[in-house]
């Protein structure tokens, strides 16, 4: 296991605009506050969504699209450096109307309704690649 301590410098919430991308407003949010690592939690709901499903034996992601209305009912996530950029990892928990779940790495999503807290670490985390998954994880 690796690990390190984080420092949090400050804290922030946010109200995602209506029509845009899901994961490009928490990216957008990092850039206005100059965050090169931090921590998110999020609810609202999408109007589709795109899911990704790591596939651990053939090491790539399967998409799964939903072009429907969808619950967030849980949104967690991490911003850090990607080959020098902002990239927010986000997993959720989406929800239709009967109660359904579905859930995954959540690639994109158009806001219908959004609301982020948003916890800016001091020093930055970046992501390199790791063999033993084939996924860019923390260094």
């Amino acid at each position: 296991m690796d690990y390190r301590a984080v420092e949090t410098t400050a804290e922030y919430v946010a109200r995602l605009s209506t029509g845009a991308d899901w994961r490009a407003e928490i990216e957008a949010l990092a850039d206005e506050v100059e965050a090169d690592a931090g921590w998110f939690t999020a609810l609202g709901s999408v109007r589709d969504a795109e899911l990704w499903f790591y596939d651990q034996g053939a090491q790539e992601y399967e998409p799964v699209y939903f072009d429907e209305p969808l619950e967030v009912a849980a949104c967690v996530g991490n911003v850090s450096l990607l080959d020098g950029e902002r990239f927010a990892h986000t997993h959720a928990v989406l929800s239709r109307p009967d109660g359904t779940a579905l859930a995954g790495h959540l690639d994109s999503g158009e806001v219908f309704a959004g609301e982020v807290h948003f916890k800016r670490f001091e020093e930055p985390l970046e992501r390199a690649h790791h063999e033993p998954t084939d996924l860019d994880l923390w260094l």
